[in-house]
């Protein structure tokens, strides 16, 4: 039986378009920020607290817009299936040095997200190619 990792995760763009992605510590693949709710989370809440701790990104409950549910092989553990709740946000970009578990942030345009061919997390790659994520053009956030 395959091992599913429940996940909350951001797919976070800035007014130039371009994409946040992250990189854990002692791992190559670059991904969405976001983590494991804890017991008794929302799925908004988790995500608000994993933004914080990751990036130092302070962002209301609900001013992020729900892109519902994605399955997708897990990025860096073997055999695992990942199962993510993804919420779209726009920030003003900038610098958003990398927190707790992450080793590094790095904002990339869409095409060069899609050069990073095998270092791209299948997640993100998922996003990417998902029409109703509107990667190119996430709106605004109130």
């Amino acid at each position: 039986m395959t091992a599913v990792i429940r996940v909350v995760a951001a797919l976070i763009t800035d007014e130039a378009g371009r994409l946040l992605l992250v990189r854990k510590r002692g791992t190559d693949r670059f991904m969405q920020a976001g983590g494991k709710p804890e017991a008794g989370e929302t799925a908004r809440e988790a995500l608000v607290r994993e933004l914080m701790e990751e990036l130092g990104l302070a962002v209301d409950p609900d001013a992020h817009r729900g892109l519902g549910a994605f399955r997708t092989e897990a990025a860096n553990e073997p055999d695992h299936v990942l199962e993510a709740e993804v919420f779209a946000l726009r920030v003003p970009g900038g610098d958003l040095p990398p927190r707790a578990e992450l080793a590094e942030t790095r904002w990339a345009t869409p095409e060069e997200a899609d050069a990073l061919g095998d270092r791209l997390a299948p997640l993100a790659r998922l996003l990417l190619a998902e029409p109703d994520a509107q990667v190119r053009s996430v709106p605004s956030t109130p």
